[in-house]
């Protein structure tokens, strides 16, 4: 799996002292951008390969600021042209958050998914998680 370590800012919390739960979309996108690096390595949005289609995350226990947060990335399903972005929020050792973004492969010119290229899927496949 891919690793980021997210410092979370005194701004990430609520009035509670939690981290926000809008603080983790944010996070689990940054921690796609190797992911994102397999399909552009340039990262030039001018020629953006992806869309995402659908996102979902568990608060799984409360988070604080004050902690690092590690964010683990990896691939699920690979389908013809989307495939699934696995991701764990972990603080103190103890799992926060899970989600799943599905990401498809895609044209804006003609606004329509495109399938995995062959060298792609094998690549994201070294990254395939349970």
């Amino acid at each position: 799996m891919f690793e980021l370590e997210i410092e979370p800012r005194f701004s990430d919390t609520d009035a509670l002292g939690h981290i926000s739960n809008t603080a983790l979309p944010v996070w689990f996108e940054q921690a796609r951008t190797p992911v994102f690096k397999i399909f552009h390595p340039s990262l030039d949005v001018k020629a953006w390969p992806l869309i995402i289609a659908r996102l979902e995350i568990d608060l799984l226990a409360q988070s604080y600021w004050h902690m690092p947060v590690k964010i683990r990335t990896g691939i699920g399903k690979i389908g013809n042209s989307s495939f699934h972005v696995v991701q764990e929020a972990w603080q103190n050792d103890k799992k926060i958050a899970r989600g799943v973004a599905v990401l498809i492969h895609f044209d804006y010119d003609t606004e329509k998914a495109l399938p995995i290229p062959d060298e792609i899927r094998a690549t994201l496949s070294e990254h395939l998680i349970d």
